[in-house]
């Protein structure tokens, strides 16, 4: 609970600015759509870790800004849901009348916005942990716009944009409450129970378990939530049935319905079922593919210590991804560095927007790897992977190199166009990743690291049948890395019974952390019974199944959307990144031991690092992240298409347009400077051999080859009038 004072405080605050003080103008680059997206993000960062309801979220207020542009917009734009029916749920509309000037169709634009936002945010995270601070925010949010959130109407033929605002905000939210969800329940599932008893991390191993390859409800003195409100409830499984919500492009072929356990599941573009421990082979520890998943993450723990004299290049010429990973348990020690950490790095050459190699960035291991898990996480005080990937994309429109061109080509657009239309497309593919990953994790029910690891070291090891302590379903001896306990071993100092124990190198867990703003646990041997991912001790690991990656399914769809949508893989400039400072920016323990920076050089290379980093988190094996990135790859290309559709009907791909640019450009001039330069020239060399339609296929043969090179040099020069 709040402290009552601070409540008092905030309450008296909002009547203070609760008066309305006429319309408000904005900064001039600032939106409205990325006003109030950022204070959707505040109100998920003030809510629980629910990447499923989150990615909802963000996609349900998307709907209402791009609704709002598009109703207003004279030109192609189809709304998606104003007039419209999705799933069976009409949506009633009998148009606005426009304005007769540009300025007064933004007002317009911007106050219906500015209603339809705080209508669903109130609705939405009136009842969150701390939604008196989101309550405040927004209702300051809307007092410093100038608008009365006491106008209730919806009547917006006769009333107006305000009333435009509610009108959509009631629909998104009557839509919301029959699209499985099952919002009115709080979002909890009718049917799905764990069949597996809790673990509990804060005692050593995971004695209860039923079956090892099954999730498990983590059981904790103190859990956190989200916005740092002490619980002693067990969290229960998010979204175990979120494949019955509707998605946003997702084809009906992409769907199964599976029976388990007495409950029958929606699960979208099924990968499979993940590995299982086989518990009477004989076979050597290694040559089980579940023992080497987890056992992998183990490994990986060792490499958080920044005092252990490894040194990375981290810079995207050393550790940019070519946006490759594997799938198959066969392909998975080619891809991934078992011992030494992170996958195939082949890096960029030269920055192509520079034409200059990229710096070298020298940063310890530990470092960058405990960085990286901390920066991804979706923990406490985060806004969950959809959301962090909006702050990406608000950040890519800040870019001083970033045009505002749809797939990078035609003409500019205006930037609220822009917004609404980026944010309506990443919103989709995060919405419908949450849907396919979800319907997943809750079908296969698949066990986490914690759990996996703790077990096997309660069963002993798998590798030499002579010892005692042998077990088919036990550790696998990996010299320098998982060991038994011997006489004399330092571990039996304060614990003489640990003879005969597995040992694990690996980070040493919160028990060596009493202040984390100073203390670090470091890397050392502990008592496999007792591993812990890298993860707050209030915390642990996210309460869902592990099997498929949220974050790989998750970055990956929105690296495939923001490749398409800006037309080019790289960030603006060449060059992403994010500051990290020394001895401030790790939560969990301090660190880093240096200043560096997160660097990306393509959208690919984010993806790649946000993957890898839950396996040095502890949260996830492979086998959880080449799949979740498969279904990433096929979601975000749909949705994006899907977006497309509505946003620039006469251009989108496979919607009933030519490719991408409207009819009467200058052929050649897919910039849009008025003439054909190098620009252009480089622009088609970035689609030369794709086999789309558009404006680089002169000859019309839904093919990008040398027929369509020869065309082009023929127009190179041309000024256009």
């Amino acid at each position: 609970m709040m402290n009552p004072i601070r409540t008092a405080a905030l309450l008296f605050c909002q009547l203070i600015w609760l008066i309305p003080t006429g319309q408000a103008q904005l900064p001039e680059d600032e939106t409205i759509a990325h006003l109030w997206n950022e204070e959707v993000l505040e109100g998920i960062r003030n809510d629980f870790a629910r990447p499923t309801v989150h990615a909802r979220n963000l996609l349900h207020t998307s709907i209402a800004m791009y609704d709002i542009w598009a109703a207003y917009d004279e030109g192609p734009t189809e709304t998606f849901l104003l007039g419209k029916t999705w799933a069976g749920f009409e949506c009633p509309f009998d148009g606005v009348t426009i304005p007769e000037t540009e300025e007064a169709i933004l007002d317009a634009r911007e106050e219906a916005i500015s209603y339809a936002v705080y209508r669903i945010m109130t609705h939405r995270f009136g009842d969150s942990p701390d939604g008196e601070i989101t309550m405040f925010n927004i209702n300051t949010q809307m007092a410093m716009l100038g608008h009365d959130i006491g106008f209730m109407s919806t009547d917006y033929v006769n009333e107006g944009p305000a009333a435009l605002g509610n009108y959509v905000a009631e629909q998104i939210i009557a839509f919301g409450l029959q699209d499985g969800a099952n919002e009115a329940e709080g979002y909890a599932a009718d049917c799905y129970q764990p069949i597996n008893p809790n673990i509990q991390p804060e005692m050593p191993g995971n004695p209860d378990v039923i079956d090892p390859n099954r999730w498990q409800p983590i059981e904790l003195t103190l859990f956190i939530d989200q916005s740092g409100n002490p619980s002693t409830d067990i969290p229960e499984f998010v979204g175990p049935e979120w494949g019955e919500v509707v998605p946003f492009a997702l084809d009906s072929a992409d769907l199964e319905l599976l029976d388990r356990d007495g409950c029958t599941f929606h699960v979208w573009k099924n990968p499979g079922a993940p590995v299982h421990l086989d518990s009477t082979s004989v076979a050597s520890g290694m040559d089980d593919p579940w023992k080497w998943n987890f056992a992998m993450v183990s490994v990986w723990s060792s490499h958080l210590d920044p005092t252990d004299g490894v040194m990375w290049d981290i810079s995207p010429g050393n550790m940019g991804s070519d946006g490759s990973f594997a799938t198959d348990v066969a392909d998975f020690e080619e891809y991934y560095d078992f011992f030494e950490g992170g996958g195939i790095h082949p890096g960029h050459p030269v920055n192509p927007h520079t034409g200059e190699p990229y710096e070298p960035q020298m940063v310890p291991r530990g470092d960058y790897a405990r960085c990286l898990a901390e920066f991804w996480a979706d923990g406490p005080d985060s806004e969950t992977p959809p959301g962090h990937w909006f702050t990406i994309l608000n950040e890519i429109m800040d870019y001083p190199e970033f045009e505002l061109r749809w797939r990078g080509q035609g003409p500019l657009l205006d930037k609220l166009e822009y917004t609404v239309k980026a944010y309506l497309t990443l919103a989709g593919a995060m919405h419908d990743s949450a849907v396919a990953t979800w319907s997943v994790k809750g079908y296969y029910d698949y066990t986490r690291p914690v759990s996996a690891i703790r077990y096997m070291a309660e069963m002993g090891q798998s590798t030499d049948t002579t010892l005692a302590n042998y077990h088919p379903s036990g550790l696998p001896i990996i010299p320098g890395y998982i060991e038994v306990v011997e006489e004399g071993d330092p571990l039996t100092t304060w614990n003489p019974d640990a003879v005969g124990e597995m040992k694990v190198l690996a980070w040493r867990g919160p028990d060596y952390v009493e202040v984390p703003f100073i203390d670090e646990a470091g890397v050392g041997w502990i008592l496999a019974k007792n591993w812990w991912p890298y993860q707050r001790p209030s915390f642990v690991t996210p309460p869902f199944a592990g099997y498929v990656s949220g974050h790989s399914t998750f970055s990956r769809a929105a690296a495939e959307v923001l490749t398409l949508m800006t037309g080019s893989e790289y960030f603006p400039g060449g060059l992403g990144s994010f500051p990290v400072t020394m001895n401030q920016f790790l939560v969990f323990e301090d660190g880093p031991s240096i200043n560096f920076e997160l660097q990306w050089a393509t959208y690919y290379d984010a993806a790649n690092e946000s993957a890898l980093s839950r396996m040095w988190g502890g949260i996830h094996p492979p086998m959880d992240d080449g799949r979740g990135r498969q279904i990433g790859v096929e979601v975000g290309i749909q949705a994006f298409h899907c977006a497309e559709g509505y946003a620039f009907p006469e251009w989108a791909e496979g919607c009933g347009g030519n490719g991408f640019l409207p009819g009467g450009y200058c052929p050649g001039d897919f910039n849009a400077d008025a003439v054909v330069n190098v620009g252009d020239f480089l622009l088609f060399l970035s689609a030369f051999s794709n086999e789309w339609a558009g404006p680089y296929d002169f000859d019309g043969n839904a093919t990008i080859g040398s027929a369509d090179l020869l065309v082009f040099l023929t127009l190179f020069g041309d000024v256009c009038l």
